[in-house]
């Protein structure tokens, strides 16, 4: 897992803490991991690791040529004290650029793996003769 370590720049600056604080809580682009995959001619399929995360804590949004892929764990209810955090525990948003024409076919979650397959349709008046 990659992380930046902004120890050091805490003791050169002043009056920044908000600011790195603020990029320590950012949204990390390289998690969850994912895989591209082109399934046919017009098929393809996303496929995510988002491990822990139940059905109704996953939500995908098409507006337009953007996929967004949005996880919020709700608030855990048990009280335990964790000695060491090596899971990714935290909410995500993932964005993909669609091409034209493209769109979510079907969602499934499934052993972790979150699959979205996704259909190029190009109307008929669109396509070469």
């Amino acid at each position: 897992m990659r992380s930046s370590d902004y120890t050091p720049l805490y003791r050169t600056t002043v009056g920044f803490d908000r600011l790195f604080d603020m990029l320590e809580k950012s949204v990390r682009s390289d998690w969850p991991p994912y895989n591209i995959e082109k399934i046919g001619e017009n098929d393809y399929r996303i496929t995510m690791a988002i491990a822990g995360f139940a059905l109704d804590e996953v939500e995908l949004m098409q507006n337009g040529p953007e996929l967004s892929v949005i996880g919020q764990r709700k608030p855990d209810q048990e009280n335990r004290e964790v000695l060491h955090r090596g899971l990714a525990t935290g909410n995500f948003k993932q964005v993909f650029k669609l091409a034209d024409h493209v769109k979510v076919k079907a969602a499934n979650l499934e052993n972790g793996l979150l699959s979205v397959d996704l259909i190029r349709e190009v109307p008929e008046e669109l396509k070469p003769c």
